[in-house]
């Protein structure tokens, strides 16, 4: 069991921490590990070791240091099995998905080790003699504080893209996944330059003091919206984030219901709806209604719900027993106003914090579970008599993360992607996208990039450089 959980200066340390959090395993119930809850003094040990490496990693090569991420992205894809591992153990994930999660991250930092190098500023001509220059430069010192749901692609994505352009990163890891995140600092910190990376473990207990350390220079933040806002007001600093949605998905007349359906399934259940971007309300046109409900019923029982390490399991547990507890009310509570439980919808007996793939009819606008993020295995639908309906229901709440169309119709096609309030608006595929891709969250879901080239951006701050030849020397 892992003792040294503070990396600062290239090296372990003992939290200074007294408190500790248990890590269970979400299939069943056992304890896999422990955590320290973290302190201010930790934090202020990893924020210091930072500063004192940033001068020296800024003015390290781009080339230098895109070589750097590209020798960690091999060393994480060397390591996939055991990370993918680590995952499955800590947060439930099926070990496919666990894998295709840390196959992600990998490339991501491929992505920045070859993108880093390439990124700069433009020049502006304001006369013969006089020339102004915009240069992208690091911020200096960089939080990065992920989530437990996917926590190898994402802190792959953050730190990396701030290792490229020239800053130095204090991680801290969910403390549901903290293994995870120390055995990927090892693997991504073995051949950077002390302090260059550094990482502080526990709850709130260490959360709190990163955010609000004056020696930050920008906050990086993936995870739940009370979080996030949290973060943002007591940061001193830029702060980015992606917090949650509460994404819909409209499905048009005209479509294949069964295969619309799957796209429902895929959305709602993968990760057991534990992905930012999950399904969690579904707007159907009547026509094809009757027909997708029933395909969507066939597609949540077919999936075989079981722990991670089976190869077999299709839906792994939820990350605990408290956060199940939060799902199920959303669908107890659906059921006592109306709604009707086509599958699923009650807790199983036995160990672990299981909870199958739900589907509720008859869904009404004033019900949580159409209203506040549910983050698990259910599908909510509810019946529109026409696309305007749709969109218009789609465009309601404080979220605005993203959202999903599945439509024949190339004029609706242009009206969704205009009208819908969403960073990312999806047509005709719940999931994908370009690789590189990034979007703008909206309103309660967080704000500015926190992927793809764009992510480099705001990484960066721009500095303006005015040279002008002397007079008499034109």
């Amino acid at each position: 069991m892992r003792e040294l959980w503070l990396f600062a200066d290239g090296e372990w340390r003992a939290s200074a921490s007294t408190g500790t959090v248990a890590v269970d395993d979400p299939a069943t119930g056992e304890q896999v590990g422990e955590s320290p809850r973290g302190c201010a003094e930790d934090v202020e040990a990893a924020v210091a070791s930072a500063r004192a490496a940033a001068a020296g990693w800024a003015r390290t090569a781009p080339a230098e240091r895109g070589a750097l991420l590209r020798r960690a992205a091999a060393r994480v894809r060397e390591h996939a099995g055991e990370l993918a591992r680590l995952v499955t153990r800590e947060m439930g994930k099926p070990l496919a998905d666990a894998r295709g999660g840390v196959e992600a991250g990998a490339g991501t930092l491929e992505q920045y080790a070859e993108l880093g190098p390439l990124h700069g500023g433009r020049t502006l001509q304001g006369g013969w003699g006089a020339t102004d220059l915009m240069v992208r430069e690091p911020r200096g010192v960089v939080a990065v504080i992920t989530p437990w749901n996917d926590p190898v692609a994402i802190a792959c994505g953050l730190v990396g893209a701030a290792l490229a352009t020239g800053n130095t990163v204090v991680h801290k890891p969910s403390e549901r996944t903290p293994h995870t995140g120390a055995r990927l600092v090892e693997l991504l910190a073995a051949d950077l330059p002390p302090g260059a990376l550094t990482m502080v473990a526990g709850d709130r207990s260490a959360g709190a003091p990163l955010a609000a350390h004056p020696g930050l220079d920008l906050l990086a933040h993936v995870g739940s919206t009370r979080a996030g806002r949290e973060i943002a007001a007591a940061a001193r600093c830029r702060v980015l984030r992606e917090n949650g949605g509460k994404d819909p998905l409209i499905v048009d007349e005209g479509v294949d219901p069964k295969w619309a359906a799957g796209q429902a399934a895929l959305g709602s259940f993968a990760n057991a709806g534990q992905i930012c971007v999950s399904v969690e309300r579904i707007y159907v046109h009547r026509s094809v209604a009757e027909p997708f409900t029933a395909a969507l019923v066939a597609e949540a029982e077919a999936l075989r719900m079981g722990s991670g390490l089976d190869e077999a399991t299709t839906l792994g547990p939820l990350v605990d027993r408290r956060h199940r507890d939060a799902v199920h009310e959303h669908v107890r509570s659906a059921a006592a106003a109306g709604a009707r439980v086509l599958t699923g919808g009650g807790i199983p007996a036995g160990p672990g914090a299981f909870y199958p793939a739900t589907v509720l009819a008859d869904c009404t606008d004033d019900m949580a579970v159409l209203r506040e993020e549910t983050f698990g295995p259910v599908a909510a639908v509810r019946v529109v008599e026409s696309f305007d309906e749709a969109l218009a229901l789609a465009g309601t709440g404080e979220y605005g993360l993203a959202a999903t169309v599945l439509t024949p119709s190339l004029a609706h096609v242009q009206r969704a992607w205009r009208e819908l309030r969403a960073g990312t608006v999806k047509i005709n595929a719940v999931f994908g996208g370009a690789p590189g891709g990034a979007a703008q969250p909206l309103g309660a879901s967080g704000e500015g990039f926190g992927y793809g080239p764009e992510l480099l951006d705001e990484m960066t701050h721009t500095k303006v450089v005015h040279i002008a030849v002397p007079d008499g020397h034109r």
